[in-house]
């Protein structure tokens, strides 16, 4: 397992191009045929991937990181797919899960596998968990069920629908929260006007980029920041300090998720862009 170590903002604004890659943005995910995690040390996160292709599912394993008998041991897991139909197997349980369907695993847990149905195009699953200290029950939602709500507008290239899968008023969890973005053609902007949160740390999952194309996440203080140039199904961890925003060279999606002090969706402190430096 990866560990990724997040800098202050006094360190930050003293990095590299590197560093800053190597610090807040996770590269090299969503390998065919393997399941790979990263641990953060920032609300001690985990974020993964799983690509299971022909032959054996691949199954989520404790990891001496976590000092667990089992993965879900005490934390919780959300799961989307973002890649072809498949099924994730929990105790027993099958729920298959098509493109952009999202799957929540609760505390307690223990044996969780992952499946492709069409080895030309796997599913590719994409993880996201946090320490749990109630058990909720695992449960999932179909993309055709989730009412998308739609912000922005062609004039400020924003336009775009919002789906809220694990949250207060939907799949319930103990503290993931974790949805999905998708940008209209001819829109590139997301989170603009941009916002910070304290009490939560945040990671977007950029995925449905063209191979040719890439978003610019701009990140760090409203009044300091820079940019990272991600490409299609990076991942991009933001401290409480940091705005995260973006703007893509073509439209594109992005799954959100967080983990912290509460659960409310509304709870940003703004970031005019007026203000912007």
């Amino acid at each position: 397992m990866k560990l990724l170590q997040m800098a202050d903002p006094v360190r930050y604004s003293r990095m590299t191009t590197e560093e800053r890659r190597a610090t807040f943005l996770l590269e090299g995910m969503f390998r065919p045929g393997e399941l790979d995690l990263a641990y953060v040390d920032l609300d001690r996160t985990v974020v993964g991937s799983a690509v299971p292709t022909a032959g054996a599912p691949l199954t989520l394993e404790t990891t001496p990181e976590l000092r667990a008998d089992y993965f879900l041991e005490r934390r919780e897991i959300g799961v989307l797919n973002v890649g072809g139909a498949g099924s994730v197997t929990v105790d027993g349980t099958v729920f298959e899960l098509a493109k952009l369907d999202c799957l929540y695993i609760g505390r307690g847990s223990k044996e969780v596998s992952f499946a492709s149905s069409d080895a030309a195009n796997p599913a590719a699953y994409y993880l996201l968990s946090y320490p749990a200290h109630a058990v909720y029950p695992t449960a999932m939602v179909k993309f055709a069920d989730l009412e998308g709500l739609k912000l922005g507008a062609v004039e400020t290239c924003n336009k775009r629908t919002i789906y809220k899968a694990i949250y207060r008023d939907g799949l319930k969890s103990c503290q993931l929260v974790m949805g999905f973005t998708l940008l209209d053609p001819g829109s590139n902007w997301n989170t603009m006007p941009p916002h910070t949160h304290m009490r939560r740390s945040e990671v977007y999952l950029y995925f449905d980029i063209d191979p040719a194309h890439r978003v610019l996440h701009l990140m760090g203080p409203p009044q300091e920041t820079s940019h990272l140039v991600v490409a299609d199904r990076e991942v991009v961890v933001s401290p409480g300090w940091s705005i995260h925003a973006g703007v893509g060279t073509k439209n594109y999606a992005f799954c959100w998720g967080m983990g912290g002090e509460n659960q409310a969706y509304d709870d940003m402190d703004p970031a005019p862009i007026a203000e912007l430096k």
